[in-house]
């Protein structure tokens, strides 16, 4: 029998094994420095995303699963996860084939951003193209 898939966040002092799971995969994502790490592991870490405090609530970024464990539902448990022990909205920026996956999840897209995420979003929307969805 498999050990089964655990949900936390990851304490400051570990956030190296995330930057290791995420270059392991050849991901450019990264643990962002004052954001809180949220992990899914069976032994190591399968999967990982940031929360970033901003506004009054949280911009999560770097959501990212190991591609064996990908189309097992680790994503949208360890948002299910994330979501349920927030408190505020929640925003992301998402390229247009994954807004079915975060609509499932509770997200909706938004025209109506904090000040500093809109900013972002207008510099990254420079050179591709990406959907910002909110919580509900």
């Amino acid at each position: 029998m498999s050990e089964a898939i655990t949900f936390a966040i990851l304490p400051d002092t570990l956030l190296p094994l995330a930057d290791k799971f995420y270059r392991s995969h050849r991901s450019p994502m990264r643990a962002t420095k004052g954001a809180t790490l949220w992990v899914a592991k069976q032994q190591e870490i399968i999967a990982a995303l940031n929360l970033t405090a901003v506004a009054e609530g949280h911009w999560l970024t770097g959501l990212f699963v190991a591609p064996q464990w990908r189309g097992q539902a680790v994503a949208g448990r360890l948002l299910a996860q994330v979501l349920q022990a927030r408190t505020g909205p929640v925003w992301l920026f998402c390229h247009p084939e994954l807004a079915e996956f975060y609509q499932r999840a509770g997200f909706v897209a938004c025209e109506e951003l904090p000040r500093e995420l809109a900013e972002r979003l207008r510099r990254y929307g420079r050179t591709k193209p990406l959907i910002a969805m909110r919580t509900t």
